[in-house]
């Protein structure tokens, strides 16, 4: 497969911000009505936050009445009407502020989770050569940390934008009513906070990006790190993974400086700008009033309604960073959900049922990368109820085999025929179902010992699985356990041996009913006298199957039908144990160098 080296990560489309806000929208139709109720709350509660100023200004002018008339002819019943009035509208739009921010953070939690499975469902769909090219740490970091951005960005700023524009728009309107001559004063902010903004969104948007790229980096990082602790901890790497992780911290922390350093410069720049606003409405409505043109009641109500105005475009400028943010992540979720699937089935291919195990190979050649040629022209034969051998030295071309067998990857030239039928004739799924597989990386998830045996056959009795754990010489040992088979395996079975992990793994391919069995240097982690049990389980109880076995211990593959001795790519010899030991060839040389 290919190493590290040749990861080369997702490659992300060129932005294209309408088509990312597109496709959020299409997750925010599925609440619209509850998004729709929501806004309209929304609006009640800034016709409530407009209606404010209002009564405010009411009250005032009340009072200034009585005032030119004599302080003992003001209407204090008029001013706390107004006042009361006010305070009801304040009280009753923040009540349904909070029920809005509520359910609102509720609606962003569900358009995350359905974000979750639409990503999850996708990477089950992808064909296993993307995920030998991507880190396992920025996928996840794409699946949890990416959709968390949306999900914070959507609870909070949604609505807000909406209900923000509604209360510009009404407080710019009431302002012209108002007076005309006071809205002069203070119209230049608007051009200057749109520029602004735009400018800086510019500017902002690819740091964002770069932000959410280092953090996937720093997360597949670590999560490479802490799978392979035990082997820094056997070098004494500590040091040299600290220095490391130090480097790729400090990019993350960097990327994260540079976007939100220069996002954060956004508020206070468009508060200085409405400031001036205010400033210059101060000036002109001082001397509106010496002229008589306006009265304090318009000019308090003004200059209420001007802070209403410039508030929302305050409070726009300063989430502009998590909508930007969002952005950044949303374009990262949506290049995976994006990514190519695996080919889909020939649309004639059948299922392959009462399979016979005939295998054969003609012709075929295979690359990971184009310029790179792994096999060449492989050919071999395997007839029902035979067991395959494959041999060779690391990187010979053993375990590609294999993945060709199973389709994770198409051959690029030749044919690989099952029941004397080309294999892309029938389904992956079925292919794939009509082989068992126990690999040398064992893999075991959080659940119980009888969850992880039982896990390949659906329904699975429990004499099935006792029987498939005594042949693979593992139910003693489950005895053994305070919980027997309800043992809780912790993940990736890290409460066991590698040994009893691997003889788990053997015992779950056992109970799988399949006509073929893969077996890639299954006995690799057990100790000689268990391997020559297991060995023996294995051949009685799969016999009448075709296994394909990949062996380094050449003393495991002697019963072997047929033995494939690869290098370099090629098959270049074939036969059984006695067949070649006769030749004095590669094979010779390779089993004698174990035994010398």
């Amino acid at each position: 497969m290919p190493g590290q080296g040749d990861r080369g990560g997702i490659k992300e489309k060129p932005k294209n911000t309408k088509g990312t806000l597109l496709r959020i929208l299409r997750y925010l139709l599925e609440f619209k009505w509850s998004i729709l109720l929501l806004f309209l709350c929304s609006v009640l509660c800034n016709i409530g936050n407009l209606l404010g100023p209002k009564f405010a200004g009411r009250a005032i002018g009340v009072a200034e009445e009585g005032y030119q008339k004599g302080i003992g002819m003001i209407d204090m019943d008029k001013v706390l009407y107004y006042t009361i009035l006010m305070l009801i509208i304040y009280v009753g739009s923040n009540l349904l502020t909070f029920i809005v921010s509520i359910r609102m953070s509720r609606i962003a939690k569900k358009i995350a989770s359905n974000m979750r499975r639409d990503v999850f469902e996708k990477l089950m769909k992808l064909p296993v050569s993307y995920f030998d090219r991507n880190q396992a740490g920025d996928i996840i970091s794409r699946v949890s940390y990416d959709i968390d951005v949306v999900s914070t960005s959507l609870s909070t700023d949604v609505i807000q934008i909406l209900t923000s524009l509604i209360t510009v728009v009404g407080s710019f309107v009431i302002m012209c009513t108002i007076s005309m001559p006071l809205v002069l004063c203070m119209i230049f902010t608007i051009p200057a906070s749109i520029l602004f903004t735009k400018r800086m969104s510019r500017k902002t948007r690819p740091l964002y990006s770069k932000r959410s790229q280092a953090y996937g980096v720093m997360n597949g990082f670590t999560e490479e790190m802490f799978t392979g602790q035990k082997t820094i901890l056997a070098y004494a790497r500590e040091n040299d993974i600290s220095d490391r992780f130090r480097e790729v911290n400090m990019a993350a922390a960097t990327a994260y400086k540079n976007a939100d350093g220069l996002g954060m410069t956004m508020g206070p720049t468009i508060g200085m700008i409405s400031n001036f606003g205010l400033a210059a409405i101060g000036m002109g409505g001082a001397i509106l009033y010496l002229y008589k043109i306006v009265g304090l009641e318009q000019i308090s109500s003004f200059v209420l309604y001007s802070r209403k105005f410039s508030g929302p475009i305050n409070e726009i400028s300063n989430i502009i960073n998590e909508i930007l943010s969002a952005l950044a992540a949303s374009e990262r979720v949506f290049s995976l959900i994006d990514q190519p699937e695996e080919a889909p089935d020939a649309d004639n291919a059948e299922e392959l049922t009462d399979c016979r195990g005939e295998v054969a190979a003609s012709g075929i050649s295979f690359g990971y990368l184009k310029d790179k040629t792994v096999l060449h022209n492989l050919n071999f034969r395997a007839e029902s109820g035979q067991t395959i051998a494959i041999v060779g030295p690391t990187g010979a071309g053993k375990t590609t085999i294999i993945n060709l067998l199973m389709r994770f990857y198409d051959v690029n030239d030749g044919k690989i025929y099952v029941d004397d039928k080309e294999y892309r004739e029938y389904t992956r799924k079925s292919l794939r179902k009509n082989y068992a597989m126990v690999l040398q990386d064992t893999w075991l998830f959080q659940g119980s010992i009888y969850d992880n045996i039982a896990y390949g056959k659906e329904g699975a009795t429990r004499e099935e699985v006792v029987n498939a754990a005594k042949a693979a010489k593992i139910h003693n040992y489950i005895m053994t356990l305070p919980k027997g088979y309800n043992t809780i395996i912790y993940e990736d079975g890290g409460n066991i041996s590698k040994g009893q992990k691997q003889l788990l793994t053997i015992a779950r391919a056992m109970l799988y009913n399949t006509n073929m069995l893969i077996l890639d240097e299954a006995t690799s982690n057990v100790d000689t006298n268990t391997e020559i049990e297991v060995q023996k389980a294995i051949k009685r109880l799969m016999k009448g199957k075709t296994n394909f076995v990949i062996a380094h211990r050449l003393s495991t593959i002697r019963n072997a039908d047929t033995i494939l001795v690869v290098n370099n790519g090629d098959v270049i010899e074939q036969g059984n144990h006695d067949e070649l030991m006769s030749r004095h060839g590669f094979y010779y040389n390779l089993y004698a160098s174990q035994f010398s």
